[in-house]
């Protein structure tokens, strides 16, 4: 396939607003502020929610399914825009994102607002990647450098806005204006990078991979179900639990074999013979499960056991994903000067030590400042291990090659966030039932077992980490019309 640059202007010297690209750039930062306050405004509304429509036990849920959604639809988005561009995926999935906005803020009970979810995943499963690939496409690598700092402001406002809005609205008793106050974002963000954004690729025929994308919704669907619902409805050893475990292998065993005979597979098995996109993918999949794991309980375990209102339950969320962009705005001077691994394992040791005094320092005797103060802590080490582990896989790569890179690594993120989420969700109902209650106590003791789960799961991404090869950040790759790449 022959495709051409989104710009010609893709080598004009400049990064920000008033460059060639500033309008692309301001029309990216909108979209990624689409997910970006979505991932924390949500779970800030949770207690609200739970009072309002019931369902307790099934809120994991809300991030589950919205992650299952976006994780298995991200490799199929990113494969067909390596065909047809980047634009028509970005603008349907910033479409499938408004409506389930809308039907979640219509939804009459738990199990309808986790299927309206699901929507809003779809959605999500092509803007946040479609992004970072366009990024990807119109900038150098020491241009990213800068341009990340852009992208990673808008997690920076987010991180204070969108945790503020879900307690705020929740305090209200509005909670389901977390989810209208998406229309107007979608809105803009349509209008801009219609107005701003254009490319030029030459459309040529490709057969999209259905069979192995329903395989793998379908082999991930059922393992997070028997996860998740294994020891609440039913027995972790009954033939229902064991034949969602047993036919959830079988359909993953069979995605493979059928992605070796595809004749252009949703997930090409070249992108696991090579050490930098597998270590990427699985260290992608470790920060997916850290932070999902602790977005979800840090504001229910404040409001749960210290009765905190949930606007500071917000706040205390806040420090997390404030952390992370101040690391990342600032992080492409590190990889620039010290490598790719390097950076990422400074971060990761922040990480793990963030997680450590979480789990085993503040959870036993909590405390509003403490849980921000460790939050942050960690958020600052994913700052530096998300986005230079995530522009080294980009910059190795073509850009006929770039689209289902970043998808691929995206994918293991929004994998490990929502297998991170069904796990810890097992973990705490596991707990709850020991319990016999959703207490206080319950509340602080199934916290506390999740966040020492986090705290695993940083250890095992640390150790992808260690095998990540070390990679200077040198120019992309260049593909047959990436002239301004080299």
């Amino acid at each position: 396939m022959r495709a051409g640059r989104p710009m010609t202007a893709a080598t004009q010297a400049g990064v920000g607003f008033r460059s060639e690209r500033g309008p692309i750039l301001i029309a990216l930062m909108l979209t990624t502020g689409l997910i970006a306050i979505d991932a924390t405004i949500v779970a800030t509304a949770v207690p609200s929610i739970v009072r309002d429509i019931g369902g307790f036990s099934a809120f994991p849920w809300l991030f589950s399914s919205y992650l299952l959604a976006q994780a298995v639809s991200v490799p199929v988005y990113a494969k067909v825009s390596d065909m047809v561009g980047r634009k028509p995926i970005i603008l349907i999935g910033i479409g499938l994102f408004l409506l389930g906005s809308v039907l979640c803020g219509l939804a009459w009970s738990m199990p309808a607002l986790i299927a309206f979810r699901l929507l809003q995943g779809l959605g999500a499963g092509a803007v946040q990647p479609m992004a970072m690939t366009i990024a990807g496409d119109i900038y150098t690598v020491r241009e990213r450098a800068k341009a990340q700092g852009y992208l990673a402001s808008v997690w920076a406002v987010s991180s204070v806005v969108g945790p503020t809005l879900g307690g705020v609205f929740s305090s209200l008793g509005l909670w389901r204006g977390i989810f209208f106050i998406n229309v107007p974002l979608c809105l803009l963000a349509v209008w801009m990078l219609g107005r701003s954004f254009h490319e030029n690729v030459a459309r040529t025929a490709h057969k999209v991979d259905y069979l192995g994308a329903g395989l793998l919704t379908g082999a991930l669907s059922l393992l997070m179900l028997a996860i998740l619902e294994g020891g609440q409805a039913w027995a972790w050893d009954s033939p229902v639990s064991v034949g969602a475990f047993a036919t959830g292998a079988a359909l993953l065993l069979i995605f493979v074999v059928v992605e070796r005979r595809a004749a252009e597979p949703v997930l090409p098995g070249w992108l696991f013979s090579r050490r930098l996109v597998l270590t990427t993918s699985l260290i992608a999949f470790g920060v997916g499960a850290v932070m999902l794991g602790l977005t979800s309980y840090v504001p229910t375990f404040l409001e749960g056991v210290l009765g905190t209102p949930p606007i500071f339950a917000g706040l205390a969320l806040a420090a997390l994903t404030l952390g992370w962009p101040i690391s990342a705005s600032q992080s492409g001077r590190l990889y620039l000067r010290i490598g790719f691994r390097r950076t990422v394992l400074i971060g990761m040791l922040l990480v793990l030590a963030g997680a450590a005094l979480l789990a085993f320092m503040v959870a036993p005797r909590p405390a509003v400042l403490l849980v921000a103060a460790s939050c942050f802590v960690v958020g600052l080490g994913l700052g530096l291990v998300a986005a230079p582990s995530l522009i080294a896989a980009q910059s190795s790569v073509p850009w006929h090659e770039r689209g289902v890179v970043t998808g691929t690594t995206m994918f293991a993120r929004s994998i490990g966030s929502a297998i991170g989420v069904a796990v810890f969700g097992a973990v705490a109902n596991g707990v709850y039932s020991s319990a016999g209650a959703h207490d206080a106590a319950a509340i602080g003791s199934a916290s506390t077992a999740v966040f020492t789960a986090a705290f695993v799961a940083a250890g095992l991404t640390a150790v992808a980490a260690l095998a990540m090869p070390a990679v200077t950040a040198q120019a992309p790759v260049a593909g047959p019309t990436d002239e301004g790449d080299a």
